[in-house]
């Protein structure tokens, strides 16, 4: 099935190999720090670790304008309705530079405190901290990053945002290299080169990427627009992206309250938490990259009232994310102690991190019906059932079970994964039952008409 828009033929599989590249390269970013750093330094993984935590739940926080960009700017090209398209982009860049920026400031000026909040072991907390600081302070240039992005893709531009992610890890690394391993005379820096690398190449991204988006959809960022925000656009942006950001701030909390309990079992824990996690991301990615098309997808079709066309649309993805989900999981559970091996010789993070692994064939296919179908639900419409479950799921599941059978029956890590897989696949059954019903069809934006095909 395909869309054209604009001259553009745009199908699944056009949108949705570039960002499957695209985030397997930001997740490969994550993983060659993880690996470098081993090279230097279990307890700086560690750090890093605990402080990414963090990071991910700032990405979340500036990621609602860019949900809701998204899916507004796919249901505006779905109905031809270019120019409220183009306004809706420039607000979400306005709004989201200034968003970011109040919390980037607040990120630095508190810290040590949160790290502190997390239970962090004391001798992980300088390195942590610094970091922290560092990638957290210049955290608004990732947000206007990712709303430049989500407009690209919007529009069918998957292949820059693609480009783009690759050069950013190209400088990363090198980055990395220079300043953990000290070639030329450099000073080794280990986790501060890491930030300093990890900045560095974010402020060249953004640039970058501003260019494109001049040249692609034709405007530019104006500081005026955050004075003069179109009221009707900033409402339906904030309508998607609240309760989009509520969902994904619970999980992330939750995620944040169970690394507690796992630093609770000490640094090795957390260690084998932390790599073992990083082998997990790539096995989702399939799932990640099809949720992401679909969803775009959805949103051009749901913009025509192809509410048909949409269902199938929806169901197809899930049938190819789970089956290959999966299989990738069972190939990393065939191979998981090499791939450990990558990271670490210790013998203990090797069988336990085996152990886990093994679980992601169960846990796996319960995300990837999270991923494609939440992501599905919202380009229709319906935002507010998924974030009330999973709200209720993650804390009323996740987390209990987490403590129970990790911290009080000493399960350890084994127990806090069998959480994770009862968590999912509670929400996964929920949310297929929820687009099988088809309720979504009666929750649609209440958007301008749309102007004539040009």
């Amino acid at each position: 099935m395909s869309l054209t828009k604009q001259d553009r033929k745009i199908t699944l599989f056009a949108l949705t190999w570039p960002i499957f590249i695209e985030v397997m390269l930001h997740m490969l970013m994550g993983n060659a720090d993880t690996l470098m750093l081993s090279q230097y330094s279990d307890d700086s993984v560690a750090a890093v670790g605990v402080s990414n935590q963090i990071l991910f739940l700032l990405i979340v926080m500036f990621g609602f304008i860019a949900t809701g960009t998204t899916i507004l700017v796919a249901q505006y090209l779905g109905a031809n309705n270019y120019k409220d398209a183009k306004e809706i982009s420039s607000v979400s860049l306005s709004a989201n530079l200034l968003f970011s920026l109040i919390i980037s400031v607040v990120i630095v000026l508190t810290s040590e405190d949160i790290l502190l909040l997390m239970n962090i072991p004391q001798e992980l907390l300088p390195e942590a901290t610094f970091y922290l600081q560092v990638v957290g302070g210049f955290s608004f240039i990732q947000a206007l990053i990712m709303t430049a992005g989500a407009i690209l893709k919007s529009y069918g531009y998957t292949k820059d945002t693609m480009y783009l992610t690759i050069g950013m890890n190209l400088l990363n690394i090198i980055g990395n290299y220079f300043f953990i391993f000290g070639p030329f005379g450099i000073p080794v820096l280990g986790v501060q080169g890491v930030a300093i690398s990890t900045v560095t190449s974010r402020i060249v991204g953004l640039i970058v990427i501003l260019v494109i988006l001049k040249r692609r959809v034709h405007f530019t960022l104006s500081l005026k627009k955050i004075f003069a925000l179109p009221g009707h656009h900033l409402k339906n942006l904030l309508r998607i992206g609240v309760p989009t950001a509520g969902e994904q701030f619970s999980y992330n909390t939750s995620q944040m309250m169970i690394t507690v309990f796992i630093t609770m079992l000490g640094t090795h824990a957390l260690t084998t938490k932390i790599y073992t996690q990083n082998l997990m991301m790539l096995i989702l990615l399939f799932s990640l990259a099809v949720s992401q098309g679909t969803q775009i997808l959805i949103g051009y079709l749901i913009g025509a009232k192809e509410y048909d066309a949409a269902y199938k649309r929806c169901l197809s993805s899930l049938y190819a994310g789970v089956i290959i989900s999966t299989v990738m999981a069972i190939i990393f559970t065939l191979f998981s102690k090499q791939l450990l091996g990558i990271f670490t010789t210790d013998e203990r993070i090797l069988e336990t991190g085996a152990i886990l692994i093994l679980f992601t064939i169960i846990l796996e296919p319960g995300r990837a019906f999270n991923m494609i179908i939440i992501s599905s639900l919202r380009a229709a419409g319906d935002i507010k059932f998924p974030t009330y479950m999973g709200i209720l799921s993650m804390w009323g599941i996740s987390v209990p079970i987490a403590y129970v059978l990790g911290i009080h029956f000493e399960l350890g890590l084994v127990g806090i994964w069998v959480a994770f897989i009862a968590d999912e696949w509670f929400r996964g059954i929920i949310m297929l039952a929820r687009w099988k019903s088809r309720i979504w069809e009666r929750k649609q934006f209440a958007t301008s008409k749309p102007l004539p095909a040009s």
